[in-house]
């Protein structure tokens, strides 16, 4: 710990409210968010160097001291490096068919049964959720949504399953420790294993995703067909949806679908694996990207140009401005601003600080909150199983279902909605959503309280 004056500190926390503001208006300002932190970072770094707050750190490699720049520490390289082999390896194998092939699949399972299609789709869109990531996940099944409701001439309840499955992309976020980006940060920081969460997370889950279709089959009126006849005439009408369509190869068919079975198997496995536990999973989704990206050997640029590069570099800048922060005590601040919360022990304290992220959540980037709070409650030295960490992850990926600029999934899903010409402000968003949303953040309340 070192000495800053209070004036350089407030500095740097006018900085970081206005960053977080600028994120918040980021549409209306017209600025990607990668640009936005950059600003911010590159200031931020300035700053830090005018008020002598950093230094350039040497360490040894190999024997030889090697000189890093002040903000190469700054960046957790681990959590880079997880959504870039994440991305890619999703991209390649989503490139096999293997996903659409299941959607269609279970769409003719359904019959066509509003109720049951209803019930598929939600579970499909967790699902979808944990392994691919939300925006992936709400794309897919919200297509296929207007699809079959076309065919069924179902278009009424349309509105309904692309709300039901938007908000599910926030619940299905939670399943698996690579589901989301506040994940990978909160459970990188409180050093909590791919099995572990996938334990802690699910009861929770099934029982949100329950909570939510039940839900939305009462406010939507969304029920079972009839009779035998509506039976039949539904049946024949998703029988004419064909799952092949989108498999270019039947050997990478089967290849992408044997990788997705040994990724997901090896990120759990990772902690405990010789040699790849000194790596961790950052080197084990680069591998499989790496291994997945040989079925396009020749233009495996063309996936590289699809890499979502905006989100890495709004990483980069965003591990830059919070380690200013940390240098600059700003976080100190916070976390003292946090102690009251803190202090009402782990009974009443988690859930408390849970509905306070799920508001900051709702109304900006849940990413920039979730670092920060991940630096401070690190810097307390919590145990991996500490239901604070577990407060920070339910908050930050609920509260993107109060509002629809919460998350990315959420407004992807009321993209989808608009194109389809259906009527939704974000005021009709915001109350239509908010039943599902008190009601996923109660459930999780009472988790963390008494559950965990």
């Amino acid at each position: 710990m070192h000495h800053v004056p209070t004036h350089v500190t407030a500095i740097f926390t006018v900085m970081l409210v206005a960053m977080i503001l600028c994120l918040a208006l980021e549409e209306k300002i017209h600025a990607k968010k990668s640009v936005i932190v950059g600003v911010f970072a590159v200031v931020a770094l300035f700053l830090a160097a005018f008020f002598a707050l950093v230094h350039p750190e040497t360490v040894a490699i190999l024997g030889h001291p090697v000189r890093l720049p002040v903000y190469i520490p700054g960046v957790d390289w681990e959590v880079i490096a997880i959504i870039l082999g994440s991305s890619i390896f999703v991209d390649v194998t989503s490139k096999s068919g293997l996903f659409t092939w299941m959607a269609i699949k279970l769409t003719k399972l359904s019959g066509g049964d509003p109720l049951r299609l209803l019930i598929f789709y939600g579970v499909m869109t967790v699902v979808f959720s944990a392994v691919l990531n939300n925006v992936t996940a709400m794309i897919i099944v919200g297509t296929l949504s207007g699809v079959s409701l076309g065919k069924l001439g179902r278009m009424d309840k349309l509105l309904g399953f692309l709300l039901i499955e938007g908000l599910l992309t926030n619940v299905g976020g939670l399943l698996t420790l690579i589901s989301s980006v506040p994940n990978i940060i909160v459970g990188n920081a409180a050093g909590i294993s791919f099995v572990t969460f996938f334990i802690t997370a699910s009861p929770y889950v099934v029982v949100a995703t329950a909570a939510t279709i039940g839900l939305g089959v009462r406010l939507f009126d969304i029920r079972p067909l009839a009779d035998d006849a509506a039976r039949v005439e539904a049946r024949g009408l998703v029988a004419g949806l064909d799952e092949n369509d989108g498999i270019e190869s039947r050997g990478f068919f089967w290849f992408g679908t044997a990788m997705t079975g040994f990724f997901i198997a090896a990120m759990a496995s990772a902690s405990v694996m010789p040699y790849i536990k000194e790596l961790g999973l950052g080197y084990v989704a680069l591998a499989f990207a790496a291994i997945m990206l040989t079925r396009y050997k020749s233009t495996a640029d063309r996936f590289y140009q699809a890499i979502d590069w905006d989100l890495l570099a709004f990483f980069g800048g965003l591990f830059i401005v919070i380690n200013m922060m940390e240098h600059a005590l700003v976080l100190e601040l916070i976390g003292d601003l946090l102690k009251p919360i803190l202090a009402l022990g782990e009974v009443t304290g988690p859930a408390a600080l849970m509905v306070a992220s799920a508001v900051a959540s709702s109304v900006t980037d849940n990413i920039p909150l979730a670092a920060m709070l991940a630096k401070i409650l690190g810097g307390m030295n919590l145990p991996p199983d500490s239901p604070f960490w577990w407060a920070v992850i339910f908050g930050a990926n609920l509260g993107g279902n109060i509002t629809p600029i919460g998350s990315a999934s959420t407004l992807v899903a009321v993209t989808i909605i608009h194109k389809y010409k259906l009527s939704l402000s974000f005021a009709d968003f915001v109350k239509a959503a908010i039943p599902f949303a008190l009601i996923q953040l109660v459930l999780a309340a009472l988790y963390v309280l008494f559950l965990l």
